[in-house]
């Protein structure tokens, strides 16, 4: 349907000035007008489908409006210039692609209003192998690696006298589903050649920028689409250019795996020849090897060697774990629950932080979850082994507090009068890390 009609949009025609306007904007051409009234405007375009000029608004001089006729009337949009031409969200490089986008914008959605409304009642989308074979086989994939997170309560043990150790009671936890689950990262695209959504199969138009493509799995949808359209990304490894900076849960559905590489790869090369290492986390390595090893997984993902016959230093590889954990654009402590966890941190009672951060922890997404899981769980390994390493739960809640844990508004004063907090909670949870997860 959409295809037929736009053969039958009036195609766009500059209409002209004869004079010569000394004040006209030198990137707009013999469609300026000057400053002519609205009503002129319609006089000069009436009986001219498609035609269109630029005048000078009278009501608010240096401002431009593009005077267009259309279903034998003339309509008036404020029209803007920043390098592109552009009265809504779409730019431009000239004036006519805006007007014949325009038209073909209005041509459907006047002819197609009805069909357009429909569109997405009745989508293809659920049926398509997509989203049922790759979710399907995630979800299996996932379940056979990974530990759900578990529900528990804190109760004081009135035999033993420290008030941070708790025996902790399981109940079931119904309402905590674990799967990973990944939004669409959508983005504005523009199509050569004709092109169907495949949300709702119908034929998206305009001349440029006519939907959005998701940049990490290339799922093509209606704009007006991709807001119904659920979180199944499933993510091609062609699209992920690296490994650090890279959202966690979408390079590990891309990788098809429970955790980063990078984390597990690093944890089992320092427990394999790194674990009595003094000032295990706390010295820092040499930063252009660390950066070595960056490039390297950037580069080989998996197949990047990071063994004692390429870094002898251990401190280098742990250096390049927590530089991978402090690059990621969404910290494992996310930016929505960093307050909370705050907030848990700073109450009095024992049991009831504990609990607190228990419940922040279910909140957080199945794919951080699984990471911070392993990683305290390897954490408090190190613990165990302070007699030669030196690093005990405070030490390291000192060095993965400010890494794991990021403000959401990136401001020194907050990190600096936070820093407490965020030291107890990895304290916390390195050492009740049995209980917490």
């Amino acid at each position: 349907q959409f295809t037929q009609l736009s053969y039958r949009i009036a195609p766009a025609n500059m209409y002209s000035s004869s004079l010569q306007m000394e004040n006209r904007p030198k990137y707009y051409g013999r469609e300026f007008h000057g400053m002519i009234s609205r009503e002129y405007a319609d006089e000069l375009l009436a009986g001219a489908e498609g035609a269109y000029l630029i005048r000078e608004s009278q009501r608010q001089p240096g401002t431009h409006t593009l005077a267009l006729r259309f279903g034998h009337q003339t309509l008036n949009y404020r029209l803007f210039y920043d390098g592109k031409h552009f009265v809504g969200e779409k730019r431009f490089e000239s004036v006519h692609d805006l007007v014949t986008d325009a038209l073909i914008t209005l041509y459907i959605e006047t002819k197609a209003a009805e069909y357009i409304a429909k569109m997405t009642t009745n989508p293809i989308y659920e049926h398509l192998g997509y989203t049922s074979l790759l979710k399907d086989k995630m979800v299996h994939r996932l379940s056979r690696g990974r530990t759900e997170p578990r529900r528990v309560t804190f109760q004081r043990d009135e035999k033993i006298s420290s008030p941070l150790v708790r025996q902790s009671a399981l109940k079931d936890t119904p309402e905590k589903q674990c799967s990973y689950e990944k939004i669409h990262n959508f983005k504005v695209h523009t199509f050569r050649g004709p092109h169907w959504c495949e949300y709702c199969a119908n034929f998206m138009w305009g001349l440029i920028a006519q939907g959005v493509r998701c940049s990490d799995c290339g799922l093509n949808v209606h704009k007006q689409c991709s807001k119904l359209v659920p979180s199944d990304c499933q993510p091609d490894l062609r699209r992920i250019k690296k490994v650090f900076s890279c959202d966690l849960t979408t390079l590990v559905k891309a990788h098809n795996t429970t955790r980063p590489m990078v984390v597990d790869m690093c944890i089992r090369e320092i427990e394999l020849r790194g674990m009595t290492s003094e000032g295990l986390y706390r010295v820092s390595g040499f930063s252009e090897h660390i950066e070595e090893v960056r490039l390297a997984f950037d580069r080989d993902g998996e197949k990047a060697d990071i063994s004692a016959s390429a870094y002898a230093d251990i401190n280098i590889i742990a250096g390049a774990l927590k530089l991978y954990l402090r690059d990621l654009p969404i910290p494992i402590i996310t930016f929505d629950l960093y307050s909370k966890f705050i907030q848990a941190a700073k109450i009095p009672s024992a049991e009831s932080r504990l609990e607190a951060i228990h419940e922040n922890l279910l909140q957080l997404p199945p794919a951080h979850y699984e990471t911070l899981r392993y990683l305290m769980a390897h954490l408090k390994r190190v613990t165990q082994l302070e007699k030669d390493n030196l690093m005990n739960a405070e030490n390291l809640g000192i060095v993965y507090g400010p890494t794991l844990m990021q403000p959401p508004e990136q401001n020194a004063l907050t990190t600096l009068n936070d820093m407490r907090q965020q030291k107890l909670v990895m304290q916390l949870m390195i050492e009740h890390e049995d209980v917490l997860f």
